[in-house]
């Protein structure tokens, strides 16, 4: 037991060496904007992980890169934007709704609105095909009646 949470605290704690030791700013509070701004920058060539998280060495050259951008003086929007121009939206773990992106925030919800609509569809197709049973003749229900008799 105790190997597997020792395991698992290791597994866990990866992330946190992707960042060097000597790229830490001596800065505090620069520090932690270039980490915030780290969160939400996207590796470009890791699936789903940001540049914080990776070990890749694109990710390394970006989270220096931004940490020279902060010390010479740049916001976090003008940071964003720097590496954004660079690398592309892909680079944004939240890209802005604009443009093309419109397409990929409203896919889903539609997807989903066109499934609802198939599926009450084809329900309604189903109750209405439905065969339902005729009405008895009447030399039908005579034989029923002989039938429940015997």
């Amino acid at each position: 037991m105790r190997a597997l949470i020792l395991i698992l605290s290791l597994f866990l704690a990866l992330p946190a060496l992707a960042v060097q030791p000597d790229e830490v700013l001596d800065d505090p509070a620069l520090e932690t904007r270039a980490r915030e701004i780290s969160k939400i920058l996207r590796c470009p060539v890791c699936q789903g992980e940001t540049i914080d998280e990776s070990n890749a060495p694109i990710s390394r050259d970006l989270r220096l890169y931004l940490r020279e951008r902060l010390v010479a003086g740049d916001s976090d929007a003008e940071v964003v934007e720097a590496v954004t121009e660079r690398f592309g939206e892909y680079v944004l773990f939240e890209p802005p709704a604009r443009g093309a992106n419109w397409l990929l925030y409203l896919a889903g919800p539609l997807a989903a609105l066109l499934a609802l609509f198939a599926g009450w569809r084809f329900i309604r197709s189903r109750d209405l095909a439905e065969d339902r049973p005729a009405a008895l003749s009447d030399e039908e229900k005579a034989r029923l009646e002989r039938i429940m008799r015997d």
